[in-house]
């Protein structure tokens, strides 16, 4: 679904699909990009709420961390994406989708310190 809906905004509107672009879009309130961007941010949140509705089990009882360490969390990822360029789902579903060269050596080098992490974690950790 999230492939098909990144394929009709840029087939329909010529804009590419990225969470982080479009929260910062939302939140700057970029000219003339401002409704589709709300959209899909609001788009976003509903469907968190839609699904904690309908399908509770789905999703985690609590989260298990402090609320300023999540916060912490969130401003190093927005962080990441303002310096990568976007975000992990942009480039990943939006950027391959392209072939974007750049887009294809960022999901690669996240992607491979995503499989560090786990094998440190687990083997050198003991996580």
């Amino acid at each position: 679904m999230i492939g098909g809906a990144a394929a009709g905004l840029l087939l329909l509107t010529g804009k590419t699909a990225g969470v982080s672009g479009a929260l910062y879009g939302t939140v700057t309130g970029e000219r003339g990009e401002f409704p589709w961007q709300l959209a899909f941010v609001l788009g976003l949140v509903l469907g968190g709420v839609m699904m904690g509705q309908l399908m509770p089990q789905a999703l985690p009882a609590s989260v298990g961390s402090s609320l300023p360490l999540l916060g912490l969390g969130g401003l190093l990822v927005g962080f990441g994406a303002r310096l990568g360029g976007g975000c992990t789902s942009g480039h990943g579903v939006c950027g391959m989708g392209r072939l974007s060269r750049r887009s294809i050596v960022a999901t690669c080098s996240f992607m491979g310190a995503a499989m560090a992490t786990v094998y440190v974690a687990r083997n050198v950790v003991g996580a």
